[in-house]
């Protein structure tokens, strides 16, 4: 090859290994946000003996979407720094 990288085994798992990150980076604001209000709302429901769905899902649903428009920009610049490093990779492995 001139001037280009061979893909490795090497290159394949630094490009998977950072797609698994960047996935619990994602994934994780959502994630958390969701279990400790689920939390707050069981140790509610079971202090008052009140058990209606409606009443867990709807601050569940809430809290994410004001998660997702808070971590919103972050989230979506990590998926383009991500995207412009393995199409930077593309870019330089088997070229020729």
């Amino acid at each position: 090859m001139k001037g280009g990288l061979d893909l490795t085994q090497d290159i394949a798992m630094e490009v998977f290994t950072a797609a698994l990150v960047l996935a619990l980076k994602l994934g994780l604001p959502v994630l958390i946000a969701a279990v400790v209000i689920g939390l707050i709302i069981a140790i509610l429901q079971a202090a008052t003996q009140v058990h209606e769905q409606t009443l867990s899902f709807a601050p569940k649903a809430i809290v994410v979407a004001i998660v997702l428009l808070l971590f919103g920009p972050w989230m979506m610049n990590s998926c383009i720094e991500f995207f412009n490093y393995v199409f930077g990779l593309m870019a330089t492995v088997g070229a020729t």
